[in-house]
């Protein structure tokens, strides 16, 4: 089961920030990408600021274009996102002339070019999709915590009479403690390593396979470049209230119980891995389905 730390049921709770007269533009938008990064990997301002050993109050006035922030501070919070200072800054393609000439190439491009242009280049880096003969034959399913990975792919691996893995259950044997402790002594790049080395083994051990992947794993564009390199992955797609009330009818109450903002905060992740997700070979909504109906069409679109 996927853990508070990695689809962001937790709260921003209690932490306003401090009034100013008026908001300088680049740092509205520095605080804008802080809060998209946090958004994409799943931490609540709290886990951020603890992780980055910078004060709450601090970072929500940085959040939201209030307040200037020295060059050590945003080194930590770069850190603590697992994001290059340059990245943070709002321009990764700089560091070299090659960069600035493919950045050329590829400015104001459209989402489809650029996808092309991504597999053109897997090709000539040994990395594209047609180059793993068994990728059809493993299937991963991405998506949010209740949007039906582990139902729906125990159910599919039965039906295709294949291994079925948990990710987070890998990680969990790879580290030999919890995912919970996993966060508690090596913290967000710890898990992250894990993470990478888990799906790696996997890949590597089964041809034929169906997997259930954290939500987070778009988190990390290394571990998800590899996802979609080895494996045919369909991004199960539910309404957020939907994923709210799946979890709690695991017996799951801790989202709502210790977060009022619960809902706010899953709709916020949800929009800041909504590109990601979309990588996917496949979509399936799930919302207001039933699981028979759901199988049905997930078998559907991964044997086409």
């Amino acid at each position: 089961m996927e853990q508070l730390h990695t689809d962001g049921f937790a709260s921003d709770e209690g932490t306003a920030p401090q009034e100013a007269p008026s908001k300088n533009l680049v740092l509205q938008a520095l605080g804008e990408r802080v809060r998209r990064l946090r958004a994409r990997r799943g931490l609540t301002r709290r886990s951020l600021a603890t992780s980055a050993d910078v004060s709450e109050r601090h970072l929500a006035n940085l959040e939201y274009g209030t307040g200037n922030v020295s060059i050590m501070v945003l080194h930590q919070i770069a850190s603590a996102l697992q994001c290059s200072m340059a990245e943070l800054l709002g321009d990764v393609t700089t560091s070299s002339a090659e960069w600035l000439l493919i950045r050329e190439l590829l400015e104001g491009r459209a989402e489809n070019e650029l996808r092309q242009v991504r597999l053109a280049a897997g090709e000539i880096l040994g990395t594209a999709p047609s180059g793993d003969h068994h990728r059809h034959s493993r299937v991963a399913l991405i998506g949010l915590r209740g949007a039906g990975k582990s139902t729906l792919g125990r159910m599919l691996a039965d039906d295709r009479g294949v291994p079925f893995i948990e990710l987070n259950k890998e990680i969990e044997a790879l580290a030999g403690c919890s995912v919970r402790e996993i966060y508690d002594l090596y913290g967000v790049s710890g898990y992250r390593r894990y993470e990478r080395r888990a799906l790696e083994e996997t890949v590597q051990i089964y041809t034929d396979v169906v997997i259930a992947t954290p939500g987070g794993i778009v988190s990390d564009s290394a571990t998800f470049n590899e996802l979609l390199s080895h494996c045919t992955t369909v991004w199960l797609q539910a309404a957020p209230e939907e994923h709210m009330s799946r979890v709690i009818a695991q017996g799951d109450t801790r989202p709502m119980a210790a977060n009022p903002e619960a809902m706010e905060d899953l709709r916020r992740i949800l929009e800041g891995r909504r590109e990601f997700y979309s990588k996917a070979d496949h979509v399936l909504n799930t919302s207001g389905d039933v699981l028979e109906h759901s199988l049905s069409k997930l078998k559907n679109l991964v044997n086409a």
